[in-house]
């Protein structure tokens, strides 16, 4: 069982329609939500079920009406405080979700059968989530109330997620006789606790900064005292320190808070953690484990972090690792073998007096370490079947090999072994499937030197036709290519994909004259001669003003096309605006005057009889060279906002915008709702993850019923292409296979 703090995904209001009942279904992924009223009280449940019986029984369907009518009104659920062995008794029969309520009856929890994990706050720790990185101020501070806010903001900076302090009572903590009888390092440490403590209003004060800079508050009481004043206050978990693993004590008494808790082991021998863990256990808590070595610093040979997979069979909870060794390099290597939690001690100067000081890192050290573990997690990836990488596929186009016909083949002839060779480069069917290619018909009459393809290892008909959407339709061509594409559907008009080198060619040379109405827009190339890739919002001049010449040339094209498609009254050119950086995400503060530039100019460059209009961005833009970050045109508020300002219009890249949403943790149909006033085309494809782009649709993650009814609420006449990387191989293959798939919901 998990409790999850952050329930929005399972919480509709009474007064909001069945659709958005169904988005948050469809969100959480747990086929209900609970409906609450004006004022947030629970009323009822819908489940998806209760939807499938409403469809079959209702002579008037529409998905606008309020979810008010359609609520199942007998809910079972129990107070946010109750035990957690009670709550796990409560999942019995079907149900697996289970609201938890405060005293005024609003759900403020929902705790999930079967899941494994612990929630702090909104942060949701679980097998597959980033690790939770603390960073460990204790006392830090050495009392200064203003230290200890820069230290919160420093570590905020720094990608920690939390920040954690101590409170004790030095009056309850420490009897009479351990000052000036003690030994020395006792008397020492007894000292420092003595001149470094914060006073509870301060420490309260320093919790409060944290929070208005979205970092979660921890705090370690060390006494029965300080946990009351911690509960007063309203702390949502706690550190449990290793000195107090074996305090049963005061481990019953956190318990009792029923709130989540980290406890490291430090200290403590096997039997104690097990000891501790089962206490922990019969109470009902949701707690973590950290494997913790209690020296400073820490030797590297007694650290043993083989222990975590130890640690992890033995207490059956999300573990973690607390570490007071020199270096970054032990956390990394944590989270490589499973750790969901790290904290680290935080300091701006290590020669400050105090010892915990000694084994801090700096926050350049803390940030490189943050870095460093995310890195790592990108790279683990997961378990399931391999598949290939964006870059892989694109460098198996130029570097791989492909079956191709050694010899002419007739349409309907039997293909056999003598009718194939093996070619680079791989721009078509894989060696290895030659065996399964021997002995079928073969689809279409094919030359020597032509590629196989996947689709004639199948009997599905992908062949073009005339399609019926409810908005006007295209395809991405080249000037090469447009004369035997154009004829094979009905399409409304075609995007030119344009090179560098096609902007040295005569398109009147190339181009029929079009006058039954076709029409045409134009995508700009992004990477342009000399290497030079369009950036509208670089800081270098000369750099800024070549791009706005470069815009200014392909507008220039536009316009004598027009000339071609005498039907076309204002054409759009499709841009790549800029604001990439290859090094990493830029602060915020950076991206206005990035934005500023781009608008002044798009104002320098003369867009008569055309209209620019600026595609949405992935995070990670796969570039000439390799795969960089992106800054501007990918979140949803910077996108209308500057839209809004400056009356431009976007391209809606449906793929682009979905890595997006996966990687910030966006919903794409609230993304699509946010813009879709400022959508004026689209460019309409799948995704899978953060940078899998231009997947074939239905293979990825966007959801195209949902996506298409969206669309067709705020940008109803957007005309859209499918953007399928390779599609125009085989004679625009993917594209009519993108476009069969499409017809269903657009």
């Amino acid at each position: 069982m998990i409790i999850l703090r952050k329930i929005s995904d399972f919480i509709v209001y009474e007064y909001e329609s069945v659709f958005r009942a169904l988005e948050k279904i469809n969100q959480n992924k747990n086929r209900i939500v609970f409906v609450v009223s004006s004022s947030g009280q629970l009323v009822g449940s819908f489940t998806d079920g209760d939807f499938r019986r409403w469809l079959i029984n209702t002579e008037e369907f529409d998905l606008k009406q309020e979810i008010s009518p359609l609520v199942h009104d007998t809910v079972h659920s129990l107070p946010v405080d109750s035990p957690r062995t009670q709550i796990e008794q409560s999942f019995t029969g079907p149900i697996s979700v289970l609201p938890l309520l405060d005293d005024s009856g609003r759900p403020v929890a929902i705790a999930l059968k079967g899941k494994k994990g612990i929630s702090f706050g909104e942060h949701h720790i679980h097998e597959t989530s980033p690790a939770f990185i603390i960073a460990e101020i204790g006392n830090n501070h050495n009392g200064d109330l203003e230290l200890a806010k820069r230290l919160v903001r420093l570590a905020s900076e720094a990608g920690a997620d939390c920040v954690k302090f101590q409170m004790r009572s030095m009056e309850s903590l420490y009897k009479p006789s351990a000052s000036g009888s003690s030994d020395l390092g006792a008397e020492y440490t007894l000292d420092l606790l003595k001149r470094f403590q914060l006073s509870d209003e301060e420490l309260f004060d320093a919790f409060e900064y944290c929070k208005s800079l979205g970092m979660m508050p921890l705090c370690t009481p060390w006494d029965s005292e300080s946990l009351r004043k911690l509960e007063a206050y309203g702390m949502e978990a706690y550190k449990v320190a290793s000195a107090d693993l074996t305090n049963d004590k005061l481990l019953k008494e956190l318990a009792a808070t029923g709130k989540p808790l980290i406890c490291s082991t430090g200290m403590s021998k096997e039997s104690e953690i097990q000891h501790a863990i089962d206490l922990l256990r019969n109470s009902g808590s949701e707690f973590a484990i950290l494997h913790c070595n209690s020296t400073y610093p820490t030797p590297f040979k007694d650290i043993n972090l083989n222990y975590l997979k130890r640690l992890k069979e033995i207490s059956g909870s999300i573990i973690g690792y607390s570490g007071h060794e020199r270096g970054i390099a032990i956390p990394v290597a944590a989270v490589a073998m499973g750790a969901k939690i790290i904290e680290k001690h935080f300091t701006i100067d290590k020669e400050m007096e105090g010892n915990d000081h000694k084994v801090s890192l700096l926050p350049d050290e803390f940030a490189c370490m943050v870095s460093q573990i995310r890195e790592l997690e990108s790279a683990l990836g997961s378990d399931n079947t391999r598949s290939m990488s964006q870059g892989e596929m694109m460098n198996r186009e130029i570097l791989a090999k492909s079956l191709i016909a050694k010899q002419p083949i007739r349409k309907g002839m039997t293909i056999n072994r003598d009718m194939l060779d093996i070619k680079s480069p791989g721009q078509g069917l894989q060696p290895c499937y030659l065996e399964q290619l021997v002995g079928l018909s073969c689809k279409r009459d094919m030359e020597p030197g032509d590629y196989f393809y996947d689709s004639d290892l199948i009997s599905a008909d992908l062949s073009p036709k005339a399609f019926s959407f409810s908005r006007p339709f295209g395809i991405p061509v080249r000037y090469h290519d447009y004369g035997k594409l154009i004829e094979k559907s009905n399409m409304d008009f075609v995007e030119f994909h344009l090179s560098y080198q096609d902007m040295d060619v005569d398109a009147h040379s190339i181009l029929p004259l079009r006058e039954d109405g076709h029409g045409f827009a134009v995508h700009a190339p992004e990477l342009f001669k000399g290497d030079h890739i369009m950036d509208l919002s670089s800081t270098d001049t000369d750099y800024w003003r070549h791009s706005i010449n470069e815009l200014q040339r392909v507008i220039n094209i536009a316009r004598s096309l027009k000339s071609i498609f005498p039907q076309s009254q204002r054409p759009f050119i499709i841009i790549n605006a800029g604001g990439f950086n290859s090094a990493g995400f830029l602060p915020k503060d950076k991206l206005p005057a990035m934005y500023d530039r781009v608008a002044e100019a798009l104002r320098k460059v003369d867009q008569e009889g055309v209209e620019v209009i600026i595609q949405t961005m992935p995070p990670f833009p796969w570039h000439f060279g390799g795969q960089s970050y992106h800054n501007l045109f990918v979140s949803p508020d910077e996108i209308r906002e500057f839209c809004t300002k400056h009356n431009v219009r976007v391209c809606f890249d449906v793929s682009h915008s979905m890595m997006a949403c996966n990687y910030y943790d966006w919903d794409l149909i609230e993304f699509t709702k946010a813009i879709g006033s400022c959508i004026a085309y689209c460019h309409i494809v799948d995704a899978k993850g953060v940078d899998g782009e231009g997947i074939q649709i239905g293979q990825g993650d966007v959801d195209f019923r949902a996506l298409s009814e969206t669309l067709q609420q705020c940008a109803p006449h957007a005309m859209f292409i499918p953007e399928v990387w390779q599609g125009h191989k085989n004679n625009g293959e993917g594209f009519w296979q993108a476009l069969h798939f499409l017809e269903k919901y657009f």
